[in-house]
C-alpha cells in the first residue's frame, strides 16, 4: 500500500482513531492517501482541513466537476495515477455526462487541452493549471490577466490556483510515499460542502 509503515483502522487508538472515524467511507474504509499519515495524525487533519476547504466548499462558485478536471489535469501531468483514478471518478459522477467525462480524459491523456470538451474559458484554466504545475517560475501577471479577460474574477482565479497547488501537495504525498489503490474503494469524496467539518467519504 505504501513505503512506510501505516496504521489500519482496526489498530488505531486516540486521535488517530478519532480522525479515521471522520474520514471513513464505506465499512471503515479509509483511503490509503489518508492512511499515509498514521504515524502523525496531525499532518492527516491538516491535510483533509486543506482538501475540504479548497475542494468542497460551499464557498466556491466554479462549479465543483471543473474543480475536479483541473485536479486531474495537474495529476496527471505530475504523473499521479492514484489520484488521477480517484478523482476522475468523482468528476464523472458530478458531472453526469459520461460520454463527456471520458472525452475529457482522453484529452488530458494526449495533453491536449483543445482537444477537450470544455468552454475556452475552461480551457484558459486549464492552461494556467499546465504551467503552474510545471513551469511556476515563468509565470506572468499577463497570466492573470488572461483568465480574467477569459470571464473568471479574481476570486475564482485564486480558486483555480488553489486546487492546482492542494494537488500539487496531494501528488507529492502519494508519489513520495509510494501510495497505492489496493483496497481503497475508487472516487469517494468528503462531498458535503455545506459543513467543512464533515469529512465523511461517500
Amino acid at each position: 500500500m505504501s513505503w512506510i509503515a501505516t496504521i489500519p483502522f482496526d489498530a488505531a487508538t486516540g486521535k488517530l482513531k478519532t480522525l479515521y472515524q471522520r474520514v471513513t467511507g464505506p465499512d471503515n474504509n479509509v483511503d490509503n492517501i489518508m492512511m499515509l499519515h498514521s504515524l502523525r495524525p496531525h499532518t492527516m487533519e491538516g491535510h483533509m482541513a486543506i482538501y475540504k476547504y479548497v475542494l468542497h466548499h460551499s464557498g466556491n462558485t466554479i462549479p465543483k466537476w471543473f474543480l475536479e478536471v483541473l485536479g486531474v489535469w495537474v495529476s496527471a501531468l505530475n504523473t499521479c495515477n492514484y489520484c488521477v483514478e480517484h478523482h476522475f471518478a468523482g468528476m464523472k459522477r458530478l458531472l453526469g455526462d459520461d460520454p463527456r467525462a471520458e472525452a475529457i480524459r482522453a484529452a488530458i491523456e494526449a495533453r491536449d487541452v483543445d482537444a477537450a470538451p470544455l468552454d475556452d474559458s475552461q480551457k484558459a484554466a486549464m492552461r494556467y493549471a499546465q504551467m503552474l504545475t510545471q513551469d511556476p517560475a515563468n509565470l506572468q501577471k499577463d497570466d492573470i490577466e488572461t483568465l480574467r479577460a477569459a470571464g473568471f474574477d479574481d476570486g475564482q482565479i485564486l480558486e483555480i490556483n488553489q486546487v492546482c497547488a492542494y494537488f500539487a501537495y496531494a501528488n507529492r504525498t502519494v508519489l513520495g510515499l509510494g501510495c497505492s489503490t489496493d483496497g481503497d474503494v475508487i472516487g469517494l469524496s468528503p462531498g458535503n460542502s455545506q459543513d467543512p467539518d464533515d469529512w465523511s467519504h461517500a
